[in-house]
Parts: structure tokens; C-alpha cells; sequence
């Protein structure tokens, strides 16, 4: 280890202080079979020019999402993102520091932090966003543990329509921290009776609209039942754009909302960087997670901004902080805000509108095909299918075809009997064509 300017004396030394005997302690929380026990068998010596080419033919092995008709979604959606919204987020406005701590030299970051704040309490129906989390998943799982915070319980009841890498996400932050899930019981047809799990030791139900499996959902019944029982309703969705033609989740009484923003101004990316929104009460505020910029003004009067709010464990003590993930997504609600702006309201209502007419084109021509069952009758740009067969194979077939057919059930709940569910979801990116492709390879796979 030549690159590391630490004599043998200072490692013991510095365990010694934190309390090990050896490296290899601190990643004992690692299970001894997922770690390495000898180098990465990786090429050595090589220059720029050969790693330029090894990586380049690694990279052609995997199939962008524009270069073929493209029908999956499941909590990422492939979108138009204009060019200028690459162009403008490199502007040096925005080119100042990652955490704008020090605001004098960071207005413009601030400025379009306050601006993203905006934009998300107005998409969700809120009195209040935050300056960004990490991702959808882990925005639902800070949600879980402010709404423990605020009803002073300790049990979150989750819909089985909750994305289950966000249900994982969430059991995963509860473990560690002490706090009870329960997953409601759910039907695809049927849905579910989340009012009956509420009792008094619940501090929050997490309902998804739309949910896994495309259901467009009213959640003001479950939201008046959660207070009348003295619980917060957590509202979270995967699909940004639905809040161009949906009912905002805080005009259905959802107390704290919380999403995934990819589907605005930031493309796929092979699976991120992604970016969390986080909204909220204002009565809620001093217990919401992660920073929040707001609108001052300096010594000589001018308008300003700083950061208002910032509850996070390197501010705080750790114990009171709200929050132990210290990243948002500065550049992806940077690209949000910017496309969501270029957009407008009524471009947002358009696009969605869009989306949902693309959808249920497709659902129609899917209906017609034998062997093949829409289950949906309320949904905005994705639906499931009850196709014959093995789902995945299905969709490994389409894609020998070049078509990307959606995503089967099983491969997000594997072991749930659901072989024969295939997730399929159509945006303003798909074409006539690419509707028609779609339905010829899923008639070919299926004969």
C-alpha cells in the first residue's frame, strides 16, 4: 500500500484509539463469504489507449435504452430529456461548490435548490420540499423514520403495491434501527385493506400511487383513516410525470410525500445517479431530513439565499440528527429543475397527458393478443399483463427480437408465484412503431 502515508506505528495507534485489533474488524459487519479473499484479477500495466479500449468493448455489451423499442419501467422511465438541459446545468452559475456551506460563492446553487423546493411542493400538493435525498428508495425510508419521530410509535405498515426495492430499502433502515414493518397482504386484482392494520402502535402506512403495478390509486379515505387513528400517511410514487395529471397526493391528505424525480431531466444511466423528493407538512418541518435552502437577504439588502435548514449528522450530534445520509442529488435536481422549468405547467399537463394516451394505446393492442390479459383499469403510463407462460422467458424472447418488453414481476419478487405477470410501461418516448413492434414479438414469443 505505497499510496498510503501511514507508517506501521500509526495504523496500531489509530486502532488502538477506535478499539480493534485489526483492519479486518472493521468490515466484520461484512459476512465473511461476500469478501475477497485475494486481489481483483485485473490487468495490469496497461495505458490510457488499451483501458480506453478494453472499457469501451466492456461498455458495448450492454444495450442503451434508445437504441431499441423500449417498454420497461418499474421505478425507471425512459424519457425525452432536452439537450439543453446538459447544456445548462455546465453553465458556471452552477459550477460552484458540491455543499453550499459558504453561501457567497454558492448563489447559484442555492438559488436553484430554492427554486427545486418550489417546483417539488408544488407537484406533490406540499407545504414544503427539501433540497433533495439520495434516491426514491431511501426518501421513503427517511420518511418512515420522521413519521416514528413525529406519531412517537415505532410500526410502519407498508401497501404491497410499495416498489419492493423501496419496501427493502425501508426494511432495511427499520432493522438497524430498531423499528417494525409489516407488509400488508395485496391481491393484484383485489388490492388491499390498509385501514385494517392500523392500530395504536402504527406511526405511518407507506402507499405507493401509481403503484408497482401501474394502479392509479385515491388515497383519501386511507389518509382520513390514518388520523383518525393517530397515524401519518406516507405517499410515495416512481413515476414523476404522473404529477402532471394525477391528483396531487397532499390534496388527498398524504402527510409527508416522497418519490423518485429520474423520469424528469435525467436519463436512464444504466441505473442512476438518481434523485429523491422529499415534501412534507409545515408543522413537520423541524423533523424533516436532509437541508433545506430558503430566501434571505444580505448586509446590503439584496436578495440572497442560505441554507435554512440542515438537520444532518455532521451539523449535529449524531443522535439528534434526522437524518445519517449525507448526500443528495445536487446536479440531478439541478437537471429536474431546469427541464421541469422548460416545461412549464402546461408542457407538464402535456406530457402527461402524453404518456397516459401512449399507454392506453398500447394496452388496447396488448388486449387484443391471445393469451394476454390487461389487469389494470385504472393506471397512467404502466400496467400488468397476465400473459401464458413464464414471463421472463417471454421477455427474453422479445428482447432476441430487439424489443425491451417490460419487466417481469418475478424478477423483483421472486418466489411469489407471479411467473406469469409481465410489468409493461409506454411514454412520449415510444412510437406508433415501437407500439407495434412490441405487440408482434410478444405475438411471436407467445406462439
Amino acid at each position: 500500500m505505497r499510496f498510503l502515508p501511514h507508517t506501521d506505528r500509526e495504523r496500531r495507534d489509530m486502532l488502538a484509539t477506535i478499539g480493534v485489533a485489526s483492519i479486518d474488524d472493521l468490515f466484520a459487519d461484512i459476512p465473511a463469504a461476500k469478501r475477497l479473499d485475494r486481489p481483483l484479477n485485473l490487468p495490469r500495466g496497461k495505458s490510457e489507449a488499451e483501458v480506453a479500449r478494453v472499457l469501451g468493448a466492456m461498455a458495448a455489451k450492454n444495450t442503451p435504452a434508445g437504441s431499441l423499442p423500449f417498454f420497461v419501467g418499474c421505478g425507471a422511465y425512459k424519457h425525452h430529456v432536452p439537450a439543453t438541459v446538459d447544456h445548462l446545468i455546465q453553465r458556471s452559475e452552477f459550477l460552484t461548490s458540491y455543499t453550499p456551506y459558504q453561501p457567497e460563492i454558492a448563489q447559484g446553487t442555492l438559488q436553484v435548490l430554492f427554486e427545486f423546493q418550489t417546483q417539488v411542493a408544488m407537484l406533490t400538493g406540499m407545504d414544503v420540499a427539501n433540497a433533495s435525498m439520495y434516491d426514491g428508495s431511501t426518501a421513503a425510508a427517511e420518511a418512515t423514520l420522521m413519521a416514528h419521530r413525529i406519531a412517537r410509535r415505532r410500526k410502519a405498515v407498508l401497501s404491497g403495491g410499495l416498489h419492493p426495492q423501496y419496501a427493502d430499502t425501508i426494511a432495511t433502515m427499520s432493522r438497524m434501527s430498531g423499528h417494525d414493518v409489516v407488509s400488508a397482504p395485496w391481491d393484484v386484482l383485489a388490492g388491499e385493506d390498509l385501514a385494517a392494520e392500523i392500530d395504536g402502535s402504527v406511526s405511518c402506512v407507506v402507499v405507493q400511487t401509481p403503484d408497482f403495478w401501474g394502479n392509479a390509486r385515491d388515497l383519501a379515505a386511507l389518509a382520513d383513516a390514518c388520523h383518525a387513528r393517530g397515524a401519518l400517511l406516507i405517499a410515495v410514487f416512481t413515476e414523476a410525470v404522473s404529477l402532471g395529471m394525477l391528483r396531487a397526493p397532499g390534496a388527498m391528505g398524504a402527510d409527508i410525500v416522497v418519490g423518485e424525480g429520474q423520469s424528469i431531466g435525467n436519463a436512464l444511466n444504466f441505473g442512476g445517479p438518481y434523485v429523491g423528493l422529499f415534501a412534507t407538512r409545515q408543522s413537520h418541518v423541524r423533523q424533516m431530513p436532509g437541508r433545506l435552502a430558503g430566501e434571505t437577504v444580505d448586509a446590503a439588502g439584496r436578495r440572497g439565499f442560505a441554507l435554512t435548514l440542515s438537520t444532518r449528522e455532521q451539523h449535529i450530534r449524531r443522535e439528534k440528527a434526522t437524518s445519517n445520509i449525507c448526500t443528495n442529488s445536487g446536479l440531478c435536481a439541478l437537471a429536474f429543475s431546469i427541464h421541469l422549468s422548460l416545461l412549464g405547467e402546461v408542457g407538464l399537463r402535456r406530457l402527461a397527458r402524453v404518456n397516459h394516451a401512449n399507454a392506453v394505446k398500447l394496452a388496447d393492442a396488448l388486449a387484443r393478443v391471445a393469451n394476454v390479459e390487461v389487469l389494470n383499469q385504472r393506471f397512467f403510463n404502466e400496467f400488468t399483463l397476465r400473459v401464458k407462460g413464464d414471463a421472463a422467458a417471454l421477455v427474453e424472447k422479445m428482447a432476441a427480437r430487439g424489443v425491451l418488453g417490460g419487466a417481469p414481476a418475478s424478477r423483483l419478487l421472486p418466489g411469489e408465484g407471479l411467473d406469469d405477470l409481465l410489468i409493461v410501461a409506454s411514454t412520449e418516448a415510444n412510437s406508433d412503431e415501437d407500439r407495434a413492434a412490441l405487440v408482434a414479438a410478444l405475438e411471436t414469443a407467445l406462439s
